[in-house]
């Protein structure tokens, strides 16, 4: 198989050892009783919501706390130590999902996919970091044929990928179920959808392929070992919805009465706004909650600041959108 000079910066994967079993399975993970007579021991921080930042640290859904426990108990080892090797990788795709407006969380669904590895197969014969079956490949944009797969090119690969779920999430316009759609396919969502009665994911979970159920519930813990909290991409769309309204309380009745709202469309980054209008972040992520998250998904932004440093963002609003996408097109970016 044909790997592109894409590649070519980045270490073979080949050669680097991964402990994790990313092999597709129909199975389960069965906690063991003795560890689970408090689902919550040892799990505290993920039960405490967090003021900062949206939806970023996030309580974890009570229906995925044994599961994310023996996960995190049985592989957190490996994860963390792929921390240290595959940043080049994550890298590439923060910039890729990022220049597609997807959140950069999405990578993780590449770790347990493939555990990153370029030749990585799956018992149904789906290939490379984003197990892509030849007809989806090819549907999303990749050449498939004898002696030349571009399943196998990080680069080409996640643009496919990053199609397909900007597909699968203007369908569904919920991450949990774009995860197990990736895995199943939106039939097998659908089917669910119609059996359960509900588009919620912990409703559904029962009705969809075991190794699809499972399959969000590796990508949430996935989540929670390389963020040490939940996300956008962890919780339901309406647990979305529920954690922003929450969030809005975050200020006092004096705070809102002397700030003021301006709604902003296009790709603002928040470091570079807060460097313009001299705000301390943590500051700034309480008066907008989620603010990176929803640009990136939606591209608008209802801003709430201070009226003083309104002004100043108004002021200097091109610039600040300039230098937003100057960083949002910036080789190695992360942001």
């Amino acid at each position: 198989m044909n790997v592109h000079a894409n590649n070519a910066q980045l270490k073979n994967p080949a050669e680097l050892s991964f402990a994790i079993d990313t092999t597709i399975r129909k199975d389960s993970i069965t906690p063991n009783p003795q560890t689970l007579v408090d689902p919550k021991k040892g799990f505290v921080n993920l039960f405490e919501t967090t003021t900062i930042g949206g939806v970023t640290g996030t309580r974890l859904n009570p229906m995925a706390v044994s599961f994310v426990q023996s996960y995190i108990a049985k592989y957190g080892k490996g994860l963390r130590d792929m921390k240290k090797w595959a940043k080049p990788y994550f890298d590439m795709i923060d910039v890729i999902l990022t220049q597609h407006g997807l959140p950069k969380e999405l990578k993780y669904l590449a770790v347990i996919e493939s555990g990153l590895r370029y030749n990585a197969i799956s018992w149904t014969g789906a290939v490379g970091p984003w197990a892509f079956m030849p007809a989806a490949a090819r549907q999303y944009g990749l050449i498939v044929m004898n002696g030349y797969d571009e399943r196998l090119d990080y680069y080409k690969s996640t643009h496919a990928a990053a199609r397909m779920l900007t597909s699968l999430y203007l369908k569904y316009q919920d991450w949990l179920l774009v995860i197990a759609a990736y895995n199943c396919g939106p039939g097998n969502v659908d089917k669910a959808i119609r059996k359960s009665g509900s588009r919620d994911f912990w409703r559904l979970q029962y009705h969809l392929p075991t190794e699809s159920m499972n399959h969000v519930k590796k990508f949430i813990s996935t989540h929670y070992v390389f963020e040490g909290e939940g996300g956008v991409t962890t919780v339901t769309r309406e647990e979305t919805k529920e954690l922003m309204l929450n969030n809005s309380s975050n200020l006092k009745e004096e705070e809102l009465k002397n700030s003021t709202t301006y709604k902003i469309t296009g790709r603002f980054n928040s470091a570079v706004i807060i460097k313009y209008i001299d705000m301390e972040p943590i500051v700034f992520n309480r008066y907008n909650p989620g603010f990176d998250d929803t640009i990136a998904l939606n591209g608008t932004y209802e801003l709430r600041l201070p009226a003083q440093q309104m002004n100043l963002f108004i002021s200097k609003r091109y610039q600040i959108l300039d230098e937003s996408m100057q960083l949002l097109l910036k080789p190695g970016n992360t942001q």
